[in-house]
């Protein structure tokens, strides 16, 4: 069953795709006709006819025949890729703080520490890995090597003796999650129909967080139930990482072609304004949008026990898992500003009940309500970001998107803490619904309505 959503996806593409042909669209009409794929045709005619391909243009290495109308093979090798890595790296989080203090003897402050200091490390390469990937046009092989990375920090992880080595590890696992974030979302971005980006970005959604939901939990299985030493498990978290790296191989990739042949410029003033408002906006959403390990510190000051906030984080993640591909496909129709708008009023109205609730119902009930943000945040945001960027600058749009999302985060979570310690609990959940409510302004002022058309008249420029 936790695997529903991606079944569904697939049977929802078999139905929807042609049995032969590839679908062409007329700028000067709403007719649209079907040309066999044996005809002949030259990008020159095409030009000259002013008809547009709906899947030639963001081929990626997959052929029209290949790919057809929806996703592609590509899509789901890439998906399938995060599942196994999210899986791998959230087997971790639950025994990583219990690692540092109980064998390491480390104090809960170098736990914050290590975990700090390499999300900020993976936040710095975010932007970076983007750009380099495409300057290079080499996005499979950046994104083999960030998978390697992760895989090889795992086990070092385990066999650390001191924290200084956990931390040299920690950053190495982070590091390669960077190296890899932005090129492999070009690559999603690439591999599926323009129309339905936003249903390919979900789907890998649902990929992440629906790893995210079994890595813990098979932990917890592996601890309790099979009594599995707790340094076993960073060697066992191999096995699925490994998994998502041979699955990547096995992606068809080629260069993106680059306009009138010229090489790729790593200056971001390269990407249009309108993209720059966007991600303005962005950074005042996510300025207050803390670190989820203070909603679980809410949690257990409720009265939650250790074993009820795992399967309640665990429950937010599956809800994540379940909303990010319905939700992000819907963008693809309603338009990606109305998405994302509805996801900050989501952490606007969680953030405030964090903020006021005493019960343990409310928690668990807002909890589960904040998965739909975190399903549908990101996913969203991907796209909207490649849909603002032209085709051989999209890693770098990816990149920077995560980069500011996770800068804004990292300062939000220095904030929350201090706030927590000085004012309470309810200081830091006001100190992130106001940054929600300011977002919402943000998005709704820089974006313009008619997104499809000025999306389309910023990237033409």
């Amino acid at each position: 069953m936790l695997l529903t959503g991606l079944v569904l996806a697939v049977l929802d593409w078999c139905r929807r795709r042609p049995s032969s042909g590839c679908w062409f669209e007329q700028r000067k009409g709403a007719r649209v006709s079907q040309v066999s794929t044996t005809s002949d045709f030259t990008p020159a005619s095409v030009e000259q006819n002013e008809v547009l391909c709906i899947n030639e243009g963001d081929t990626n290495g997959v052929s029209m025949t290949d790919r057809k109308l929806g996703f592609s093979r590509n899509t789901y090798l890439v998906t399938f890729g995060s599942f196994f890595a999210d899986m791998s790296t959230e087997m971790l989080t639950p025994v990583l703080p219990i690692f540092l203090t109980q064998t390491l003897n480390a104090n809960g402050s170098i736990v914050g520490l290590v975990d700090g200091i390499a999300q900020a490390a993976r936040n710095l390469i975010d932007g970076l890995s983007g750009s380099i990937s495409d300057r290079l046009r080499k996005r499979k092989l950046i994104v083999l090597a960030g998978y390697a990375l992760a895989a090889i920090a795992k086990p070092f992880m385990g066999i650390s003796t001191i924290w200084e080595g956990v931390l040299a590890a920690r950053i190495l696992d982070r590091l390669g999650a960077g190296v890899r974030s932005a090129p492999r979302d070009a690559i999603v971005a690439s591999s599926v129909d323009k129309r339905e980006r936003g249903g390919g970005f979900g789907l890998e959604g649902l990929a992440e967080h629906a790893g995210a939901f079994l890595g813990p939990v098979l932990t917890v299985l592996l601890l309790y139930s099979l009594q599995f030493d707790i340094s076993v498990i960073f060697f066992l978290a191999l096995i699925p990482a490994l998994l998502a790296l041979s699955i990547i191989l096995f992606v068809n990739e080629k260069s993106a072609p680059i306009p009138d042949g010229r090489a790729v410029s790593m200056n971001p003033r390269q990407l249009p304004m309108l993209y720059w408002r966007y991600l303005l906006a962005i950074a005042v959403l996510s300025i207050g949008n803390s670190s989820n390990s203070f909603l679980i510190l809410r949690t257990q000051e409720v009265g939650a026990s250790v074993i009820t906030t795992t399967l309640i984080y665990a429950g937010f993640n599956l809800v994540a898992a379940l909303m990010s591909y319905p939700l992000t496909a819907l963008s693809d129709n309603w338009g990606r500003k109305i998405i994302l708008l509805g996801s900050c009023v989501v952490f606007l109205l969680a953030y405030l009940g964090f903020a006021l609730v005493q019960s343990m119902a409310a928690i668990l009930a807002l909890f589960l309500l904040y998965g739909v943000y975190q399903g549908s945040f990101r996913s969203v945001g991907r796209a909207l970001a490649c849909d603002l960027a032209p085709e051989q600058l999209r890693a770098s749009a990816i990149g920077w998107f995560s980069a500011t999302v996770g800068l804004c985060q990292l300062f939000a979570s220095v904030a929350a803490g201090v706030l927590w310690d000085r004012l309470g609990h309810a200081s830091a959940f006001i100190f992130g619904a106001a940054s929600a409510g300011a977002g919402i302004v943000a998005i709704a002022l820089l974006l313009p309505r008619n997104t499809k058309a000025d999306v389309r008249n910023a990237v033409e420029r």
